[in-house]
């Protein structure tokens, strides 16, 4: 008898256990729940934290987050608005606000990232194409370039260091994306926070062609430089060349009048010191003729010379006797 109580007490505490088991729960504060009988949700959706009471084994607890969650999109390619091909990776923030809209239309998380896929991703995509690369780059329309100073109007001619303008720019872009997705994610019970664009890239396949441009505007600077840098080499070198000749001109000239200061000088002083009586005269005449020969006669020399040539009275022995004997003679 003992033993049947025993077991009818354990029979019944472990039956208890079972049915509270089952038939209570607790929610915390970023759930929400919905209650489902065979199926189908029961009631209004529990969003108040605690513990709650069900009955057990018919009625069954459907969790749902009730934060701020993520969606974070794949990069995709698509063309912009000037046929350009684009990789653009998005990402959004979202909320569970009809939790029983969510339930029939969704059941889960799951299915709600896929069907955001769909949406935010189509939209995005109707928006870029509706776009110039230009508008959804930037984000002001009064935004200026930070120009370096050494460009000039060269550079300004190509368009090289100028900023395009635009009419809307990348928020405006966002808020289109948006707008749009807010209205057909409102129909499955979800609030769209925000929509941001993350990266937005060229296509692998135009990539190259955008660096080889980007490339080329920095060589026509590049050699604008070295053509400036080499005109300004050209210029200091024929300055250097004009200084380097005016200098030696100048110099030129000094030596020049100092050489010819000394030669006066010589010739005055040669002049005090051989005309100090005829015999000097003579002789001055004498040294300076034989100094004239080896100037006038070589080796090979042959000379056709008149009995009355200047130069020739000193070689004939006649005159050279009367010329030593009589020094008035020299100055005929």
């Amino acid at each position: 008898m003992n033993n049947l109580l025993r077991f009818s007490t354990i029979f019944i505490a472990v039956v208890v256990f079972i049915f509270a088991r089952n038939s209570l729960y607790t929610v915390s504060e970023v759930e929400q729940v919905i209650i489902t009988q065979f199926g189908k949700p029961i009631g209004e959706p529990i969003t108040d934290a605690g513990l709650k009471v069900k009955i057990p084994f018919v009625q069954q607890i459907n969790v749902m987050d009730k934060r701020v969650l993520e969606w974070d999109g794949r990069p995709s390619d698509m063309p912009t608005k000037d046929k350009l091909y684009i990789s653009v990776d998005l990402f959004a923030r979202w909320r569970i606000v009809d939790p029983l809209q969510y339930f029939l239309r969704l059941k889960d998380e799951y299915s709600a990232q896929s069907r955001l896929d769909d949406i935010l991703g189509s939209e995005t995509r109707n928006a870029v194409a509706k776009h110039e690369l230009i508008e959804i780059i930037r984000t002001r329309r009064d935004r200026t370039a930070l120009r370096e100073g050494l460009l000039s109007t060269f550079e300004e001619e190509l368009k090289i260091g100028t900023l395009v303008p635009i009419k809307k720019g990348r928020k405006f872009v966002e808020q289109e994306i948006f707008d749009s997705a807010s209205q057909k994610v409102a129909v499955f019970g979800i609030e769209l926070l925000d929509i941001r664009f993350k990266r937005i890239n060229y296509n692998a396949s135009v990539r190259p062609k955008i660096y080889e441009r980007m490339i080329s505007e920095r060589k026509q600077i590049a050699e604008r430089f070295l053509s400036e840098g080499n005109g300004e080499a050209a210029r200091i070198r024929g300055d250097r060349v004009r200084d380097l000749n005016k200098i030696q001109s100048e110099a030129y000239q000094q030596v020049e009048e100092i050489r010819g200061k000394a030669d006066a000088l010589a010739a005055q002083i040669y002049s005090q010191a051989y005309n100090q009586s005829p015999e000097a005269i003579a002789f001055y005449e004498f040294t300076r003729t034989l100094a004239s020969y080896p100037s006038i006669i070589s080796e090979d020399t042959t000379l056709v010379l008149s009995s009355n040539n200047e130069l020739f009275k000193f070689l004939d022995k006649t005159n050279l006797s009367n010329s030593v004997n009589t020094p008035q003679n020299a100055n005929h």
